[in-house]
């Protein structure tokens, strides 16, 4: 998809997306627990998040299982989980249009809970230079600023 093929994800057309969703995390969770907004961010230390972040494709996931540990001093592997959203959510602006023309991660957020309905097993992660290139990009950013979360 192009970027003019686009059409912005809002509270209002959301629902016309099915998924599957997935989120990536350093925590621990069960099947029917709930992703809530207001717990501290897994990439800017001291932060409060409003919002929960998922994806419909499974490599944003694998980015946030990843970078969440990493982040935290983790040395265990990151969970992906697949979520359902309980209310209305939008496209992540943290990275539509930011960081990619469109919405191509297909990323979004919402101040609503999201259910755990399963756990993606057999996820691939990126090999460790990769990953430290991110990491090292990522810190770059925020020693210059550039890495805020519009939250």
């Amino acid at each position: 998809m192009n970027n003019q093929d686009w059409v912005p994800v809002t509270y209002e057309n959301c629902g016309d997306l099915k998924g599957p969703f997935y989120h990536g995390t350093k925590y621990d969770l069960k099947v029917g627990d709930l992703l809530v907004p207001g717990f501290a961010s897994n990439f800017e230390a001291g932060r409060i998040s409003n919002n929960v972040y998922f994806s419909a494709l499974l490599e944003p996931a694998v980015w946030g299982a990843e970078l969440a540990t990493a982040l935290a001093g983790m040395e265990e592997r990151g969970r992906i989980y697949i979520v359902e959203a309980t209310g209305p959510f939008e496209d992540d602006p943290n990275l539509t249009n930011k960081r990619f023309a469109g919405n191509p991660t297909q990323s979004y957020r919402t101040r609503h809970p999201l259910k755990i309905v399963g756990e993606v097993q057999d996820w691939q992660g990126h090999p460790p230079e990769v990953l430290q290139l991110m990491l090292d990009s990522l810190k770059e950013k925020m020693r210059n600023g550039l890495a805020a979360i519009e939250d």
